[in-house]
């Protein structure tokens, strides 16, 4: 696929909305909608040991307006990118931020395309061990 032209729709605090015209391999052309987006870490924070028989994960509870309502997450937050920010310090911040615990250790253990078919963003998944409560 060859981008022949972007056009800036929308740009936000968080997101930017494009539109791409674009050749596709068979030679046809269209109009995509692509969200831009700085990126993100998550954290999955282990109170317990992550190889004892019966893990607990600590869960924060969000209202999320998009969503609907409230639901239960990981602590995760969006990478600073006016400092062009390393997602493994984005981690430790949002643990921190989001639920006053700090990690010990902060292991990498994957990136995922949230959404290919139109944003750009990626999530750095990070395991969370030998937390410490702190204030919030």
């Amino acid at each position: 696929m060859t981008l022949k032209h972007a056009d800036l729709i929308h740009q936000g605090r968080i997101i930017r909305l494009e539109r791409h015209t674009v050749e596709f391999p068979d030679g046809s052309a269209g109009q995509l909608d692509v969200v831009r987006h700085p990126g993100a870490s998550a954290v999955v924070p282990f109170l317990d040991d992550p190889r004892s028989a019966d893990p607990r994960i600590l869960l924060i509870r969000h209202f999320r307006h998009a969503a609907g309502g409230w639901l239960w997450e990981i602590p995760a937050g969006r990478l600073d990118a006016g400092e062009k920010e390393h997602p493994e310090r984005c981690a430790h911040r949002e643990l921190k931020e989001e639920t006053g615990y700090t990690a010990e250790t902060m292991t990498p253990l994957l990136s995922i395309v949230t959404t290919p078919g139109f944003s750009d963003e990626v999530i750095n998944l990070f395991m969370a061990t030998g937390l410490r409560k702190g204030p919030h």
